[in-house]
C-alpha cells in the first residue's frame, strides 16, 4: 500500500513537470507583436541618421528647395559668372601674348574670343575716340584701372573674371563684386530714381522690372573706367541700360546697351549668358588687390626694390 502511494506521487510529479515545460516552449514560439502593432504612444519619436552606402558615413540633409520667385519676381539670388574672354577684349580677337611679361611664358598669353557685340563687328567709335582707344591700348597696363586696383564700373564688373553675387530682397537688390571691394545698390523704387550730384566709379543704378526682366539704367560714371584690357573706353556721358533676363534657375541672358554720344557714333549692345554657381556653399571671396598695385602707382617713390 505504501509503495502504491509513493508511485502515484511520482507519476503526478512527472505529468506536472512535462506540462510546465510545454507551456514555456509554446510561449517562446508564440509570435511577438510587431512595431506597427505597438501603440503609437509607446514608440519613441527619434529620427535616426540616414546611412550612406559607404560604411561609417552619413548622408547630409538636403538643402531647402530654392524658391522660384522673390517678392513676386524671378529669384536672381546667387553667385554668377560670365564664361568668356570679354574682360580681355569685347571685340573679336585671336590668341596673342604679352611680350612685356615674357618671363611668365604661356601664362601671359591672351585667349582668343568672339565678339560680345550684338551682330558681331566692332565698337562704333568716333574718329577722335578711336585714336584715344589706340593710345590706351599702347599704354596698357598702366592705362587700365583694373591694374591700379580701382573699381571696374559698369558693365565691366559683370563679365570680369571673378564671379559676383546678387542679393535680392522683396524690393531692393544689391550686387557685390569681390575685385577692389566693388558693390552697387539698385534703386528699385520709382520715387528714388534720380541722378547723383557727382560722378563715381560705380555711378548710380536705377532699376525696375519689365515682366520677368530686370532692367537697370546706370549713369554718372567716371570716365576712368575701361571696358576691358585692350583700351576700350567711354566718357562721363555714358548711359548703360542692362537687361537681366532669366533663362532658368541657373542661367541669365545678359545684355547691356551703351549710349555715349561723346565717344560713339551710335548706341551699341553687348550680350552674353551668365551662369550661376551651383557648388555647395558657393561664395564670393573678397579680392583685396591694393598691395599688388603699389609698385605700379608709386614706383617713383618706392623705386625698383621689390617689396618683401
Amino acid at each position: 500500500m505504501r509503495r502504491q502511494f509513493i508511485g502515484t506521487i511520482a507519476i503526478a510529479a512527472v505529468i506536472f513537470f512535462t506540462a510546465g515545460a510545454g507551456y514555456q516552449l509554446r510561449a517562446q514560439q508564440a509570435p511577438q507583436p510587431s512595431a506597427a502593432a505597438t501603440p503609437r504612444a509607446a514608440q519613441p519619436s527619434v529620427q535616426q541618421p540616414v546611412q550612406s552606402t559607404a560604411p561609417g558615413k552619413q548622408t547630409s540633409p538636403k538643402s531647402p528647395a530654392r524658391p522660384a520667385r522673390v517678392g513676386g519676381h524671378p529669384n536672381l539670388n546667387g553667385i554668377w559668372q560670365a564664361l568668356n574672354s570679354a574682360n580681355w577684349n569685347l571685340e573679336a580677337h585671336s590668341v596673342t601674348g604679352l611680350s612685356r611679361f615674357w618671363q611668365l611664358g604661356a601664362i601671359a598669353s591672351i585667349p582668343a574670343g568672339k565678339s560680345m557685340i550684338r551682330g558681331g563687328g566692332t565698337i562704333p567709335y568716333t574718329p577722335e575716340a578711336l585714336k584715344q582707344r589706340d593710345e590706351n591700348r599702347a599704354k596698357w597696363p598702366e592705362s587700365d584701372n583694373e591694374a591700379k586696383c580701382y573699381m571696374l564700373g559698369i558693365p565691366r564688373y559683370t563679365y570680369h573674371d571673378i564671379p559676383f553675387q546678387i542679393s535680392q530682397g522683396d524690393v531692393d537688390i544689391q550686387m557685390i563684386y569681390p575685385f577692389a571691394a566693388g558693390n552697387r545698390f539698385l534703386h528699385m523704387r520709382d520715387n528714388d530714381h534720380q541722378r547723383d550730384p557727382v560722378d563715381s566709379w560705380m555711378g548710380r543704378s536705377n532699376g525696375h522690372w519689365e515682366g520677368d526682366v530686370l532692367v537697370v539704367v546706370t549713369t554718372d560714371l567716371l570716365p576712368d573706367t575701361m571696358l576691358d584690357r585692350t583700351g576700350n573706353f567711354h566718357s562721363n556721358e555714358l548711359k548703360v541700360t542692362e537687361r537681366f533676363k532669366p533663362i532658368d534657375s541657373t542661367h541669365i541672358q545678359y545684355e547691356a546697351t551703351l549710349d555715349d554720344p561723346k565717344t560713339y557714333t551710335k548706341p551699341w549692345t553687348i550680350e552674353m549668358p551668365l551662369y550661376r554657381l551651383i557648388d555647395e556653399n558657393a561664395q564670393a571671396f573678397e579680392h583685396k588687390c591694393v598691395p599688388f598695385a603699389d609698385m605700379l602707382l608709386y614706383h617713383d617713390l618706392i623705386g625698383d626694390k621689390e617689396k618683401p
